[in-house]
């Protein structure tokens, strides 16, 4: 099958931004390869790059937006800010540092990478992402590996509802409380390491349904996300596996087969426990 953009779902998000559902996540994607990587992805039919300061390749990805031979409304562009530029003042001088390394008119959405709640510097951090938004550069301002609790103390401090909140998750992590607050205040949630790096490649179970539906157990994950209504970003840097992440629009898990995906959950991490990093 070959995607066409126009299969691609929109989610709108709080603040009206049309967001596409699916997108190509770009950490550890290194400076020498991103620039053919994204290009590759818009060619496989992604309008969605997720990136980010820590990752060290906000310039490749700017240069790919702006090579891609789309007009840039086209695409839309996530990057975050690192952990040790939160605070008031350092965030908006990190925000400026990201626009100049993007270089693409201005970011479609804005994440704080990690509450880092020892640092307890969140909401001041919250308050330079809102007064960055004003000027027009900053569509969209979101956060990542927010937990409840830590949402809850941006939302009682006044002022936006984060557009989304970015989270570790796949089936062994599901996310359910995070989900329920995120839905309860119109948040969006998206999934990062949806596919837990690979560890779920052999399970049984979700090898059953892949040959059920005469798809990948990778294809099975991403549609289970898709199905529970999340943003998705799967990484890869495999022009095969860009076309095979996309291809999910064709066919739809069950409830009894959304039933079985439910039952992997065990509370597993491939990363850091958001209430102790940072």
């Amino acid at each position: 099958m070959t995607f066409s953009p126009e299969q691609m779902p929109l989610l709108t998000l709080n603040n009206g931004q049309q967001i596409p559902q699916l997108g190509l996540g770009v950490y550890k994607v290194t400076q020498d390869i991103a620039v053919d990587l994204i290009k590759n992805a818009v060619d496989a039919g992604y309008r969605r790059i997720d990136t980010a300061a820590l990752y060290g390749n906000e310039a490749e990805v700017g240069q790919a937006v702006r090579e891609s031979g789309l007009a840039r409304e086209e695409l839309f562009v996530t990057t975050k800010i690192w952990n040790d530029r939160q605070g008031y003042d350092e965030a908006l001088v990190a925000i400026d540092e990201s626009l100049d390394r993007l270089n693409i008119d201005y970011v479609d959405m804005l994440l704080i990478h990690w509450p880092c709640p020892t640092q307890n510097l969140f909401v001041e951090t919250w308050a330079a992402f809102q007064e960055a938004q004003k000027g027009g550069k900053i569509r969209g301002i979101g956060v990542s590996n927010f937990q409840p609790a830590h949402l809850q103390k941006l939302i009682a401090a006044g002022g936006t509802v984060p557009a989304l909140n970015q989270v570790e998750m796949h089936p062994g992590l599901q996310q359910r409380e995070v989900r329920e607050f995120d839905s309860k205040h119109a948040i969006a949630t998206e999934a990062w390491s949806p596919l837990a790096r690979g560890k779920f490649a052999d399970n049984e179970a979700l090898q059953s349904l892949a040959a059920a539906h005469n798809k990948s157990v990778t294809q099975i994950i991403v549609r289970w996300h898709i199905q529970l209504g999340n943003l998705v970003i799967p990484k890869t840097t495999s022009s095969t596996r860009l076309a095979e992440n996309i291809d999910v629009f064709d066919f739809a898990l069950t409830e009894e087969q959304m039933a079985t995906i439910a039952g992997l959950d065990s509370g597993m991490r491939t990363g850091m426990n958001p209430d102790e990093f940072g």
